[in-house]
């Protein structure tokens, strides 16, 4: 069985890294040049500060990641920057081990740390040929909200964003 933990300081960014790489391998060979796709453990380091990492855990190796990061002041996709918006990044998933509920705890996990952060809303963005995944997110009760062609990017991003708690956005948009 997985765990689901914060990142610590002595876990090992080649291995995160590595499996980002091997996580997207699948998007990279659709010609979709995410950054995840072939990284380097300094850029893995540069997109968790700031923000919280978790991975998930099976017999002491790194099989999930997730990074949720708070309302950015700016950013090139004008959502994230909306307030009450945290955002989820470098979100992946060993090969072999998808559709075994990974991700949805990873994501469990973000949408808790934003409600107890005090934000109402979470959004993330991929790819609009990355059908597989927008089909997972709306699974899960994310919406496409916008879109964001990211500087350097071969594809256009669709925003998908869930709710976290009506209260909260209610107060945020009053």
């Amino acid at each position: 069985m997985y765990s689901i933990r914060k990142l610590q300081t002595s876990d090992s960014l080649l291995e995160l890294t590595e499996l980002l790489h091997a996580a997207y391998a699948r998007l990279g060979a659709m010609g979709l040049n995410y950054t995840s796709v072939d990284q380097s453990p300094e850029v893995t380091a540069e997109r968790i500060a700031g923000g919280q990492c978790y991975v998930a855990e099976l017999d002491g190796q790194l099989v999930g990641t997730v990074v949720v990061k708070p309302t950015y002041a700016t950013n090139e996709c004008d959502y994230f920057t909306r307030p009450g918006v945290a955002a989820v990044h470098q979100f992946a998933v060993a090969p072999g081990l998808q559709g075994q509920g990974i991700g949805r705890a990873l994501l469990q996990v973000c949408e808790q740390w934003a409600t107890e952060q005090g934000f109402c809303e979470l959004a993330m963005d991929t790819a609009e040929q990355a059908t597989h995944l927008i089909k997972l997110y709306t699974s899960l009760g994310y919406l496409p909200v916008s879109s964001v062609q990211w500087t350097g990017k071969v594809y256009r991003s669709v925003v998908l964003s869930k709710v976290l708690s009506e209260q909260a956005a209610s107060l945020v948009l009053s």
